[in-house]
């Protein structure tokens, strides 16, 4: 299982550091191109979109956390701050319905 990140350039640059792939988006086609690129790889298990990408395609987004299996996605912070939304907690027991 691999990760994949999509947002902004430092979010991209931090995580290839770690070894993980990714592809900068900057408008909502950029963004919903990358989606559908970690959506055909198989091989990807959990989709990292930072908060600034999400909220371009928000509707989109939304319906593929609820209807996806693989890749999970969970949405990270951007490069300017602190997501407000619901934690990762709360996304596990929406996308699998078991309370950590």
């Amino acid at each position: 299982m691999k990760l994949f990140v999509l947002g902004d350039e430092e979010a991209v640059l931090g995580f290839a550091l770690a070894g993980v792939r990714g592809k900068v988006a900057q408008t909502p086609a950029e963004v919903e191109q990358g989606l559908k690129e970690a959506l055909s790889d198989k091989e990807i298990g959990i989709l990292l979109i930072t908060a600034d990408a999400a909220q371009m395609v928000r509707e989109e987004v939304d319906r593929l956390k609820i209807s996806s299996v693989s890749p999970l996605i969970l949405e990270i912070p951007s490069s300017r701050g602190l997501v407000e939304g619901p934690s990762v907690r709360d996304l596990i027991r929406e996308a699998i319905g078991v309370s950590l």
